[in-house]
């Protein structure tokens, strides 16, 4: 690195809270809330709409976007360059919303609304599917969310510094600009269409092909009542999203399973490949240190 030239923004650091969660499995469950708080933004909403593949190759799409966001906990020195390749990506995406409004995707309130939306889901999220934060975790998170905001390139005079800030910025947001975008009710929709999976081995990708249509109705129900039921109650209601007390009973009773079950799978089920590989890392290195 040249003298005097700035130096790219690290990852959130090893052990820390991102560092424990963003690759366990669980945090796949918690993706689709949100995306959907995403895309209830009118302008994020006509970008996905009239730009993203979702429809077209939606495993792909969301494998792409899973490997993304892991580069940025554990991708080390490649996680600014991710930051970079996105910045570039979304440089074309721009048109017209649903009031007639001009948007941009690396508009500062439009690109930090997309990050700043997974620091609620996790705040929800992390109740049912872990445990609850304590004040210092959720600060730690806060923190280590901001850290990955630098990787994407969102200035901190973009974001707000601190929880105290955060939680009226993100209250003013569903009040004032969150609504049931087209995606959204397409994204919640049963009844949507979805290929089956293209990627795998190939046994396995004939044999989906053949029981998609037993298999795609229950899936999609099951994925539209997990992301309500993981989607913040405040962002719910500013949404229109309904969501009933048999559905919280019936989420609870899922979670529960899940809190016991996923903590004692062996880490190769347990936490995502490139999480596993990031933590076999650490151990080497630590275990290098304290040889030393």
């Amino acid at each position: 690195m040249a003298d005097g030239a700035a130096r790219p923004p690290e990852p959130p650091p090893v052990g820390g809270v991102l560092w424990s969660i963003a690759g366990d499995v669980r945090a796949l469950l918690m993706l689709p809330a949100a995306l959907t708080l995403q895309v209830a933004h009118p302008a994020v909403g006509a970008g996905v709409d009239e730009h993203s593949v979702f429809r077209t190759d939606p495993w792909g799409r969301g494998e792409r976007s899973l490997r993304s966001a892991l580069l940025w906990v554990y991708g080390g020195e490649a996680a600014a360059e991710e930051g970079r390749r996105l910045r570039r990506l979304h440089r074309t995406i721009q048109g017209t919303d649903a009031h007639g409004r001009r948007y941009h995707a690396l508009t500062p309130a439009h690109y930090a609304w997309v990050h700043a939306t997974g620091f609620p889901v996790y705040h929800h999220g992390l109740r049912y599917l872990h445990r609850p934060l304590s004040e210092a975790q959720e600060r730690q998170l806060y923190a280590e969310w901001l850290q990955v905001g630098r990787i994407l390139g969102i200035h901190d005079r973009d974001m707000p510094q601190t929880i105290e800030e955060f939680w009226p910025y993100y209250r003013t947001m569903l009040r004032d600009e969150l609504e049931a975008t087209v995606v959204v009710r397409e994204l919640l929709d049963p009844a949507q269409p979805v290929p089956p999976p293209d990627r795998g081995p190939l046994p396995l990708r004939i044999l989906l092909r053949a029981l998609w249509p037993v298999i795609l109705p229950r899936l999609a129900r099951f994925r539209s009542f997990l992301t309500v039921g993981l989607t913040p109650p405040d962002a719910r209601e500013a949404i229109g999203l309904a969501w009933s007390d048999d559905q919280e009973r019936r989420l609870r009773r899922f979670t529960r399973v899940v809190r016991l079950v996923v903590p004692v799978l062996p880490e190769r089920l347990r936490y995502l490949p490139m999480a596993r590989e990031a933590r076999r890392r650490a151990r080497l290195s630590g275990a290098a240190r304290r040889a030393r």
